[in-house]
């Protein structure tokens, strides 16, 4: 399972570096949403439509129909600070639905629709978010930092976790993950914010730098909740992956599930803070 992973990255690492360093931002935006069309097959299963053969219309509907919103999304980018907001709004939701998980959901189950709507919310606010970093400098440095500060979160939790962790951090939801990890994980990307904020964002002072490293502490925070938010509604639907694309890691909403919280948050704190 290990290697799978890592060959699974070291497959897919060069394809997404290089996509942000020479990819204009239409092209990028492309090329995400076709990653969240992917997801949105995937979203599907955990709706709750029937996975036969005969149900696959509807299954093929709802990916068509996100393609329309990700297409008027991008005719409405001039707008994407209220999408980023409404992306960050509802990760805040997702994180108060986590302490009464899964009784909370389980006797209020959302239905189809609602979960069809919450889709393109988990999508396409992300998907925008990450097109609109991606333009903010030269060769996407901002979108590179940014994607290396989740993996620096993941890394460090990983980390953290197998050595140190005692308390569990969220145990209806993800029963792996520790309270020591997720402190582990934000250690690390303080000192990667550090280290590398300085020469991505060049702060004029002391006062811009510990803005960067308090709004990327921020983001690597709701990248935790954006894994656990997913794997939240995994857990209401019985799946324990999401798919099979990704030999190693499951399938696209297993890979990108942080980056779904992380997006929205990154884009509106730069924009807010000027940085």
């Amino acid at each position: 399972m290990l290697l799978q992973r890592v060959i699974t990255a070291l497959v897919l690492l060069p394809i997404v570096l290089g996509a942000i360093w020479f990819a204009p931002s239409p092209w990028l935006y492309g090329l995400f949403s076709g990653v969240a069309l992917l997801a949105a097959w995937e979203w599907t299963a955990m709706m709750g439509l029937p996975q036969s053969a005969e149900a696959a219309g509807r299954r093929w509907g709802y990916v068509l129909l996100s393609a329309v919103v990700l297409a008027a999304a991008w005719l409405g980018r001039a707008a994407w600070p209220w999408f980023a907001a409404l992306g960050v709004l509802w990760w805040l939701c997702a994180l108060c639905l986590m302490p009464g998980f899964p009784g909370n959901l389980q006797r209020h189950r959302p239905g189809i629709p609602a979960l069809g709507l919450l889709g393109q919310v988990l999508w396409v606010p992300a998907i925008i978010s990450l097109a609109i970093i991606g333009g903010m400098q030269e060769h996407g440095l901002r979108l590179i930092y940014l994607f290396a500060l989740v993996w620096a979160a993941d890394v460090g939790a990983y980390l953290a976790g197998r050595n140190f962790g005692r308390n569990k951090l969220a145990p209806n939801v993800s029963p792996g993950k520790t309270r020591e990890g997720a402190l582990g994980g934000l250690l690390l990307c303080a000192v990667y914010a550090v280290a590398a904020g300085g020469y991505v964002f060049q702060p004029t002072g002391l006062r811009q730098l510990l803005l960067l490293v308090g709004l990327s502490l921020l983001v690597a925070a709701l990248s935790i909740v954006g894994d656990l938010g997913i794997s939240m509604f995994k857990r209401l639907s019985g799946i324990k992956d999401s798919g099979k694309l990704l030999p190693g890691h499951g399938g696209i909403l297993d890979r990108i599930d942080s980056l779904l919280a992380a997006g929205p948050a990154m884009a509106l704190g730069l924009y807010w803070l000027r940085l």
